[in-house]
C-alpha cells in the first residue's frame, strides 16, 4: 500500500507518529484555554458540522484543543502529508487526500461528503506554503458545493517559540494560556457564483480570520505577530 515510499520513510511512518502524538497529548494537557468571540460570533463546541478555518502558523494548539470535534482535515499525498495524517488520525482527526495542486478537486468531493455525513471538515487556511495570512479558495468553493458556512478562529499562546519558517510557526510553552478567538461566520456563497463572487467570499474569509487573529493578540497585549518570551 506504501510501496511509493523507501525503506526509511516505512520506518519513519511507523515510529514518527507515535512520538510525535505522545509529545504533543504530554504538552496538551497542560495548557490552559480561554475563549472569547466578537460580536455575533457563537464559538463552536462538539459535537459541531460545517466548515472550519484558521492559519497555518496555530497547527500545533489547534490540533490538541479540536481533537475532541473529529474533524476531519485535507492533507497532501506527500510523504510528509502521511506522516501528519497518521498522527492526526491517533489524536482522532479524520484526513482526506489531496491538494490545491494536485488532487485538489477530488479532495473538496471527499470533504463534501464528510460535511453531507454531518461531521465537520477544517482546513489550514493560508497552508501547505503561504503565503501567510493569505486564504486558498478551497474552503468557500467548499462552501458553495454544500451550502455549509465557514467559522473562523485563531488560537495563540500567551508563552511560545516561534519558529523561523514562512507561517512563523508557534510551539506553546508548557504551562502557557491560549486564547481560542472566533469571528463571526461566514455565510456561503450562492450556489453557481462567478470567480469575482468567489474572489469577494475569499476576501470576506481572510478578513474574519485577520480579525480572530488580531482580537487574540489584542487579548495578551501582544504587537502583530509578537509572542511574549
Amino acid at each position: 500500500m506504501h510501496s511509493r515510499f523507501s525503506l526509511g520513510q516505512r520506518l519513519a511512518l511507523f515510529a514518527v507518529p507515535k512520538l510525535t502524538a505522545l509529545v504533543l497529548a504530554a504538552l496538551g494537557v497542560t495548557l490552559r484555554f480561554e475563549i472569547i468571540a466578537e460580536p455575533g460570533a457563537t464559538p463552536a463546541t462538539p459535537p459541531a458540522r460545517g466548515i472550519f478555518c484558521f492559519w497555518h502558523r496555530c497547527t500545533l494548539p489547534a490540533g490538541w484543543y479540536f481533537r475532541r470535534y473529529r474533524c476531519s482535515i485535507l492533507i497532501s499525498q506527500s510523504f510528509d502529508g502521511e506522516l501528519i495524517a497518521r498522527t492526526l488520525g491517533l489524536l482522532g482527526y479524520g484526513s482526506v487526500r489531496g491538494s490545491s495542486s494536485r488532487g485538489g478537486a477530488a479532495g473538496l468531493m471527499a470533504l463534501r461528503d464528510v460535511l453531507a455525513q454531518g461531521d465537520p471538515v477544517v482546513f489550514t487556511a493560508d497552508g501547505p506554503k503561504g503565503p501567510i495570512y493569505e486564504t486558498k479558495i478551497g474552503p468557500v468553493k467548499l462552501a458553495e458545493m454544500t451550502g455549509e458556512t465557514i467559522g473562523s478562529f485563531y488560537l495563540l499562546p500567551q508563552r511560545a517559540w516561534t519558529i523561523r519558517s514562512w507561517d512563523r510557526f508557534l510551539i506553546p510553552r508548557p504551562f502557557s494560556r491560549v486564547v481560542v478567538s472566533w469571528s463571526s461566520p461566514i455565510a456561503p456563497p450562492l450556489p453557481g457564483a462567478d470567480p469575482a463572487a468567489l474572489e469577494a467570499k475569499r476576501q470576506e474569509l481572510n478578513d474574519a480570520l485577520e480579525r480572530a487573529r488580531l482580537a487574540a493578540e489584542a487579548h495578551f497585549g501582544h504587537k502583530s505577530d509578537g509572542v511574549t518570551e
